[in-house]
């Protein structure tokens, strides 16, 4: 049987054997000499080769940030990106614009740490800078973190949160994308309890605050496995290429396959569409396929602990969901939270986090006003078009800015 670092190597032995087999057989189908015979096979052959060997180059490799400068009316300014806070297992980043303004709206967007990297979230980065002063969580890749700097769960993640939020205070708006929702709501609550730098609003994007109001394959996944047929499958020991050597973790090349698992037949057939268009010569580096599936597929570790404290204590044991998260076995109340004002946004289409999932915040926050708590229900959308897509720039994001106009207040 193989050990939990052998069974790393063998994820990326195998990866770069495809990989290899991938641009061996573009090159040797592409010799020009091919050319010469009326045959559909070579450019066919050429065409799998390339398409392949881009999406696997692809997987493990954290995507540039690449914003430079952003259209405000018909000028264009220049972003520079800056590193506010720099911890082991993430960086807290401010995209510094040329024409900054001190009175525009603060905004700290949560990216979710769910296997993909933070630029997840880029187009909702861009979609805000015309308007706001936006900084991001950058979360690291476990294999790249030393064992030396200790563990990384879900108390941690939290811990994280509560000193951004310290940092950025006052008047902070905060934006949960989907994973930190939870962790965000109780980070909110430890600092509402002490009654210092607490967030102005919040907004909880597609987050599982209660798995069970609206079940999906996810959360059926979550309840229905034992936590050590979990540990023992699907974590395993960074390989000895990597200075993260030794510790424990769910690797990202595991999540990317459950992601494809859970709709096969579409990217069976974007990838199908993908060979036929590079076959007529209409594909290129930057089309619609390819600007989806190099953030798609790019996918990083995260720590063993991360993984299964999530896995138990969100999905499993609901303890946001029953309000009896803890940190550091100190309670953590969300009823604490009386003046944050809080906008949630769900898509209709989300078969990740269902709809229902985050609404059940407002159960939870009986001492918030009835005013300062809003939702929006988003139709025909799915998990990503919430935060990035048309229905994000169009429909969802003018009422974000509406909601912070409306809120904008040292709490």
């Amino acid at each position: 049987m193989l050990s939990p670092t052998q069974s790393y190597d063998l994820f990326e032995i195998n990866k770069q054997y495809y990989q290899w087999l991938a641009s061996s057989t573009r090159t040797f189908w592409n010799n020009p000499i091919f050319g010469l015979l009326p045959s559909p096979l070579p450019p066919a052959f050429a065409a799998w080769g390339k398409v392949t060997e881009h999406s696997l180059s692809r997987i493990s490799s954290k995507p540039d940030w690449g914003i430079s400068s952003y259209i405000s009316g018909n000028k264009e300014y220049y972003v520079n990106e800056k590193i506010i806070m720099d911890f082991p297992f993430c960086n807290l980043i401010k995209f510094e614009k040329e024409n900054n303004n001190n009175k525009e709206r603060k905004v700290l967007i949560i990216a979710p740490m769910s296997g993909h990297y933070s630029t997840l979230v880029r187009n909702t980065v861009i979609s805000l800078l015309p308007d706001c002063d936006v900084y991001v969580t950058d979360w690291k890749n476990a294999r790249d973190i030393p064992s030396s700097h200790g563990k990384f769960d879900i108390e941690d993640f939290t811990k994280y949160l509560i000193n951004f939020f310290k940092k950025l205070a006052p008047k902070l708006n905060v934006i949960a994308v989907c994973q930190p929702a939870p962790l965000a709501l109780a980070a909110t609550a430890f600092l509402a309890k002490e009654k210092k730098f607490v967030p102005s609003t919040l907004t909880l994007i597609g987050g599982p605050i209660d798995p069970e109001a609206n079940p999906t394959a996810v959360t059926d996944f979550g309840n229905k496995i034992q936590m050590d047929k979990l540990k023992n499958t699907m974590t395993m020991s960074v390989g000895v290429n990597y200075k993260g050597v030794g510790r424990m973790v769910y690797p990202g090349i595991i999540q990317i396959l459950s992601f494809l698992s859970m709709n096969p037949q579409t990217h069976q057939k974007a990838f199908h569409d993908q060979i036929l268009r590079e076959i007529n010569g209409e594909a290129s580096e930057v089309d619609r396929h390819n600007t989806f599936y190099d953030e798609y597929l790019a996918v990083m570790d995260m720590t063993a602990e991360f993984y299964l404290s999530t896995v138990d204590r969100i999905f499993k044991n609901r303890e946001i969901a029953l309000n009896k998260f803890s940190i550091d076995n100190k309670k953590i109340d969300i009823e604490n939270i009386q003046n944050t004002a809080v906008f949630i946004i769900e898509g209709a289409n989300d078969d990740i986090s269902a709809p229902g999932q985050c609404l059940a915040a407002v159960k939870l926050l009986k001492k918030l006003p009835k005013n300062k708590k809003i939702s929006h229900l988003q139709k025909n959308a799915g998990h990503y078009g919430i935060f990035s897509g048309k229905a994000w720039r169009n429909e969802i994001k003018p009422k974000f800015l509406k909601f912070l106009d409306n809120n904008n207040y040292d709490c």
